[in-house]
Protein backbone atom coordinates (compact mmCIF):
# COMPACT_ATOMS: atom_id res chain seq x y z
CA UNK A 1 0.00 0.00 0.00
CA UNK A 2 2.63 2.41 0.77
CA UNK A 3 4.76 1.76 -2.67
CA UNK A 4 1.65 2.23 -4.40
CA UNK A 5 0.80 5.18 -2.68
CA UNK A 6 4.16 6.93 -2.75
CA UNK A 7 5.31 5.64 -6.54
CA UNK A 8 2.02 4.80 -8.44
CA UNK A 9 3.05 1.24 -9.26
CA UNK A 10 2.21 -1.89 -7.91
CA UNK A 11 4.57 -3.50 -6.46
CA UNK A 12 4.27 -7.44 -7.71
CA UNK A 13 1.80 -8.94 -10.68
CA UNK A 14 -0.06 -11.05 -7.90
CA UNK A 15 -2.17 -8.67 -5.38
CA UNK A 16 -4.79 -8.78 -2.94
CA UNK A 17 -7.30 -6.30 -1.44
CA UNK A 18 -7.63 -6.49 2.55
CA UNK A 19 -11.41 -7.62 3.65
CA UNK A 20 -11.85 -3.45 4.44
CA UNK A 21 -10.96 -3.17 0.97
CA UNK A 22 -13.03 -5.63 -0.02
CA UNK A 23 -15.97 -4.14 1.54
CA UNK A 24 -15.36 -0.06 0.10
CA UNK A 25 -15.18 -1.89 -3.60
CA UNK A 26 -18.75 -3.51 -3.02
CA UNK A 27 -20.48 -0.93 -1.17
CA UNK A 28 -18.44 1.77 -4.64
CA UNK A 29 -19.76 -0.92 -7.40
CA UNK A 30 -23.46 -1.14 -5.46
CA UNK A 31 -23.57 2.94 -6.25
CA UNK A 32 -22.00 2.61 -9.16
CA UNK A 33 -22.28 -0.10 -11.50
CA UNK A 34 -25.51 -1.56 -9.88
CA UNK A 35 -25.44 -3.99 -13.41
CA UNK A 36 -22.21 -5.71 -12.18
CA UNK A 37 -22.42 -5.25 -8.44
CA UNK A 38 -24.00 -8.52 -8.03
CA UNK A 39 -21.06 -10.45 -9.91
CA UNK A 40 -18.65 -9.37 -8.18
CA UNK A 41 -20.00 -9.80 -5.09
CA UNK A 42 -20.59 -13.28 -5.83
CA UNK A 43 -16.86 -14.05 -6.89
CA UNK A 44 -15.40 -11.47 -4.12
CA UNK A 45 -17.45 -13.79 -1.51
CA UNK A 46 -17.33 -17.34 -3.28
CA UNK A 47 -13.77 -16.85 -5.41
CA UNK A 48 -15.23 -18.26 -8.96
CA UNK A 49 -12.91 -17.45 -11.64
CA UNK A 50 -14.68 -14.82 -13.97
CA UNK A 51 -15.27 -17.10 -16.66
CA UNK A 52 -17.09 -19.35 -14.52
CA UNK A 53 -19.53 -16.29 -13.22
CA UNK A 54 -20.00 -14.81 -16.63
CA UNK A 55 -20.77 -18.44 -17.62
CA UNK A 56 -23.11 -19.29 -14.45
CA UNK A 57 -26.33 -20.86 -15.02
CA UNK A 58 -29.41 -20.06 -14.16
CA UNK A 59 -30.62 -23.38 -13.16
CA UNK A 60 -27.52 -23.96 -11.21
CA UNK A 61 -28.34 -21.15 -8.76
CA UNK A 62 -30.60 -22.24 -5.94
CA UNK A 63 -31.00 -19.58 -3.61
CA UNK A 64 -33.65 -21.18 -1.00
CA UNK A 65 -30.56 -23.96 -0.87
CA UNK A 66 -27.95 -21.23 -0.73
CA UNK A 67 -25.89 -22.71 -3.39
CA UNK A 68 -24.68 -22.79 -6.70
CA UNK A 69 -23.39 -25.28 -9.18
CA UNK A 70 -20.59 -24.32 -11.59
CA UNK A 71 -20.51 -26.66 -14.75
CA UNK A 72 -20.02 -23.77 -17.27
CA UNK A 73 -17.75 -20.99 -18.23
CA UNK A 74 -17.75 -18.18 -20.32
CA UNK A 75 -13.93 -18.43 -21.84
CA UNK A 76 -12.41 -16.20 -24.89
CA UNK A 77 -10.46 -17.24 -27.75
CA UNK A 78 -9.19 -14.20 -29.06
CA UNK A 79 -12.37 -11.64 -28.44
CA UNK A 80 -14.84 -14.32 -28.98
CA UNK A 81 -16.75 -15.86 -26.44
CA UNK A 82 -17.10 -19.13 -25.90
CA UNK A 83 -19.11 -21.40 -23.91
CA UNK A 84 -17.51 -24.84 -22.42
CA UNK A 85 -17.11 -26.74 -19.16
CA UNK A 86 -14.43 -25.43 -16.65
CA UNK A 87 -10.89 -26.28 -17.25
CA UNK A 88 -10.46 -29.41 -15.14
CA UNK A 89 -12.89 -32.18 -13.51
CA UNK A 90 -12.90 -29.89 -9.83
CA UNK A 91 -13.96 -27.36 -11.28
CA UNK A 92 -16.96 -28.59 -11.44
CA UNK A 93 -18.54 -28.37 -7.93
CA UNK A 94 -21.24 -26.77 -5.78
CA UNK A 95 -20.64 -23.81 -3.83
CA UNK A 96 -22.37 -22.88 -1.09
CA UNK A 97 -23.33 -19.35 -0.24
CA UNK A 98 -23.97 -16.94 2.54
CA UNK A 99 -26.53 -15.01 3.75
CA UNK A 100 -25.34 -11.63 2.94
CA UNK A 101 -24.59 -13.66 -0.76
CA UNK A 102 -28.22 -14.86 -0.82
CA UNK A 103 -29.56 -11.41 0.23
CA UNK A 104 -27.60 -9.57 -2.94
CA UNK A 105 -28.59 -12.22 -5.71
CA UNK A 106 -32.11 -12.43 -4.67
CA UNK A 107 -32.29 -8.49 -5.14
CA UNK A 108 -30.42 -9.11 -8.79
CA UNK A 109 -33.28 -11.64 -9.84
CA UNK A 110 -36.28 -9.04 -8.54
CA UNK A 111 -33.96 -6.20 -10.88
CA UNK A 112 -33.37 -8.56 -13.73
CA UNK A 113 -36.98 -9.62 -13.60
CA UNK A 114 -37.65 -6.27 -14.22
CA UNK A 115 -35.09 -5.71 -17.12
CA UNK A 116 -37.07 -8.72 -18.66
CA UNK A 117 -40.58 -7.44 -18.62
CA UNK A 118 -39.26 -4.11 -20.14
CA UNK A 119 -37.72 -5.55 -22.74
CA UNK A 120 -41.01 -8.03 -23.91
CA UNK A 121 -40.48 -10.62 -26.56
CA UNK A 122 -36.71 -8.53 -27.22
CA UNK A 123 -35.44 -10.64 -23.88
CA UNK A 124 -33.04 -13.48 -25.39
CA UNK A 125 -33.17 -16.65 -23.60
CA UNK A 126 -29.52 -17.51 -22.60
CA UNK A 127 -30.16 -19.69 -19.77
CA UNK A 128 -27.78 -17.54 -17.90
CA UNK A 129 -27.85 -16.10 -14.73
CA UNK A 130 -25.57 -13.04 -14.68
CA UNK A 131 -27.08 -11.00 -17.99
CA UNK A 132 -26.94 -7.42 -19.07
CA UNK A 133 -29.45 -5.32 -18.91
CA UNK A 134 -30.96 -5.84 -22.39
CA UNK A 135 -30.43 -9.64 -21.12
CA UNK A 136 -27.90 -10.36 -23.79
CA UNK A 137 -24.47 -12.59 -21.93
CA UNK A 138 -21.74 -10.42 -20.25
CA UNK A 139 -17.96 -10.59 -22.30
CA UNK A 140 -15.17 -11.55 -20.15
CA UNK A 141 -13.68 -8.50 -21.14
CA UNK A 142 -15.93 -6.32 -20.42
CA UNK A 143 -16.50 -7.28 -17.24
CA UNK A 144 -12.22 -6.42 -16.51
CA UNK A 145 -12.68 -3.35 -18.64
CA UNK A 146 -15.39 -1.90 -15.78
CA UNK A 147 -14.19 -3.49 -12.99
CA UNK A 148 -10.19 -1.42 -13.99
CA UNK A 149 -12.43 1.50 -14.17
CA UNK A 150 -14.03 1.85 -10.89
CA UNK A 151 -11.48 0.33 -9.09
CA UNK A 152 -9.65 3.63 -10.78
CA UNK A 153 -12.83 5.93 -9.33
CA UNK A 154 -12.84 4.24 -6.07
CA UNK A 155 -9.22 5.15 -5.59
CA UNK A 156 -8.18 1.62 -4.56
CA UNK A 157 -4.53 -0.04 -4.85
CA UNK A 158 -5.20 -1.47 -8.33
CA UNK A 159 -5.56 -5.56 -8.64
CA UNK A 160 -6.82 -7.60 -11.56
CA UNK A 161 -10.30 -8.62 -11.33
CA UNK A 162 -8.92 -12.15 -11.24
CA UNK A 163 -7.05 -11.23 -7.12
CA UNK A 164 -10.86 -10.56 -6.48
CA UNK A 165 -10.86 -14.59 -6.19
CA UNK A 166 -7.25 -14.73 -4.42
CA UNK A 167 -8.20 -12.28 -1.85
CA UNK A 168 -11.60 -14.42 -1.01
CA UNK A 169 -9.42 -17.13 -0.49
CA UNK A 170 -7.25 -15.33 1.54
CA UNK A 171 -10.09 -13.72 3.51
CA UNK A 172 -10.82 -16.97 3.99
CA UNK A 173 -7.71 -18.52 5.48
CA UNK A 174 -7.17 -15.12 7.70
CA UNK A 175 -11.21 -16.25 8.81
CA UNK A 176 -9.77 -20.02 9.88
CA UNK A 177 -11.75 -22.01 7.14
CA UNK A 178 -10.06 -25.64 6.17
CA UNK A 179 -7.53 -25.68 3.75
CA UNK A 180 -9.45 -28.49 2.10
CA UNK A 181 -12.74 -26.67 2.06
CA UNK A 182 -11.12 -23.93 0.66
CA UNK A 183 -10.03 -25.87 -2.48
CA UNK A 184 -13.10 -27.70 -2.87
CA UNK A 185 -14.68 -24.14 -3.04
CA UNK A 186 -12.20 -22.66 -5.28
CA UNK A 187 -11.88 -25.64 -7.83
CA UNK A 188 -8.60 -26.64 -7.34
CA UNK A 189 -7.57 -30.65 -8.37
CA UNK A 190 -5.51 -30.49 -4.85
CA UNK A 191 -5.16 -28.71 -1.33
CA UNK A 192 -1.72 -28.53 -2.69
CA UNK A 193 -2.28 -26.28 -5.12
CA UNK A 194 -4.53 -24.00 -3.06
CA UNK A 195 -1.17 -24.24 -0.33
CA UNK A 196 1.51 -23.22 -2.96
CA UNK A 197 -0.42 -20.38 -4.37
CA UNK A 198 -1.57 -18.71 -0.72
CA UNK A 199 1.81 -19.51 0.83
CA UNK A 200 2.75 -16.36 2.04
CA UNK A 201 -0.82 -15.97 3.67
CA UNK A 202 -0.42 -19.50 5.46
CA UNK A 203 2.61 -18.79 6.69
CA UNK A 204 1.41 -15.42 8.43
CA UNK A 205 -1.32 -17.62 9.78
CA UNK A 206 1.34 -20.04 11.17
CA UNK A 207 2.72 -17.25 12.67
CA UNK A 208 -0.49 -15.70 14.18
CA UNK A 209 -0.65 -19.20 15.27
CA UNK A 210 2.38 -19.58 17.35
CA UNK A 211 2.15 -16.33 18.55
CA UNK A 212 -1.51 -16.90 19.94
CA UNK A 213 0.31 -20.53 21.58
CA UNK A 214 2.75 -17.86 23.21
CA UNK A 215 0.47 -16.04 24.65
CA UNK A 216 -1.88 -18.34 26.14
CA UNK A 217 1.12 -19.26 28.02
CA UNK A 218 2.76 -16.56 29.15
CA UNK A 219 -1.29 -16.22 30.82
CA UNK A 220 -1.14 -19.17 32.35
CA UNK A 221 2.72 -18.27 33.47
CA UNK A 222 1.39 -14.94 35.01
CA UNK A 223 -1.57 -16.65 37.21
CA UNK A 224 0.95 -19.22 37.87
CA UNK A 225 2.86 -16.63 39.31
Amino acid sequence: MQRWKDTGKVPGPVMVWTDAQVVNFLDHAAQHAPDLHPMWHYMAYRGPRRGEACGLRDSEVRLHRRETTINNQIATHGYTPVQKPPKSRAGNRDVALDADTVKVLTAYKARRAQWQLAAGPAWPDTGLFFVRPDGQPWHPNAITQRFRRLVRKAGLPPIRLHDLRHSAATIALDAGVDIKVLADQLGHSTTTLTRDTYQSVTKQLHQDAADAVAKKINQKRRKAG
